[in-house]
């Protein structure tokens, strides 16, 4: 995966978008080049939009990617090459302490809603249980997302 660029160019009249990528997400751009969730990530890389990110998440990203059936499909410098890329280049916010005023029906996902909370950010997922929560938390799937940000150009 290339370095993000130092300076992003952003049209003056796209609205600024922030979104916090569920490791699934980014893990799927590893998996599969071509698809949606590599085109999120790409989009970040070329200034698009302001990735959020935050030690809990980088942990269960780095976690995810040690797994076996992952470590035989991804090799291991390109995965640490780009959680090293997300800890330099994304804005890195501290984990929020309080609970989010909504809940995922996974528990383990209440972490990316509430620091999309903090950050004002919505989330990109590729999980049905944050996905259904659409109609009262802004989350997208890779797809939408990048819907999203072609209708802000």
């Amino acid at each position: 995966m290339p370095s993000k660029p130092n300076t992003p160019v952003v049209a003056a009249s796209v609205e600024w978008v922030k979104a916090v990528l569920d490791p699934n997400v980014i893990i799927s751009a590893l998996l599969s080049p071509a698809g949606s969730p590599a085109k999120v990530l790409r989009a970040w890389i070329d200034g698009t939009y302001e990735l959020i990110t935050s030690e809990l998440l980088l942990s269960e990203l780095e976690r995810a990617l040690r797994y076996p059936k992952l470590r035989k499909r991804i090799d291991a410098e390109e995965a640490a090459e780009l959680v090293e890329l997300l800890r330099r280049d994304a804005e890195l916010f501290d984990d929020p302490d309080a609970a989010p005023a909504v809940s995922s029906p996974d528990p383990g996902d209440n972490y990316l809603i509430a620091l999309a909370a903090a950050a004002h950010a919505v989330i990109v997922s590729g999980d049905s249980h944050l996905l259904g929560l659409a109609d009262q938390l802004p989350v997208y799937s890779p797809a939408n997302f990048l819907a999203l940000l072609d209708s802000a150009t």
